[in-house]
């Protein structure tokens, strides 16, 4: 069965929030490849405040994937 990595448990809430408020971001995340989803997370995780998540997911808007490969 395959992960659901937009939504649940393994998802930050706070990434989950600043996501849900920024469409373009959220394109951008749901187009990407399982692993490159995993790379996000992981990074989100180290966020700790609220400022900081906004500004790393609206960077995801124009990021180049391969970045994350």
């Amino acid at each position: 069965m395959k992960e659901d990595l937009t939504n649940g448990p393994g998802v930050p809430t706070g990434f989950a929030m600043a996501l849900a408020q920024n469409p373009d971001a959220m394109d951008v995340f749901s187009g990407l490849t399982e692993s490159q989803r995993r790379r996000v997370l992981d990074k989100s995780r180290r966020i700790r405040s609220r400022e900081e998540m906004r500004s790393y997911v609206d960077s995801l808007v124009g990021l180049d994937p391969e970045q994350l490969i």
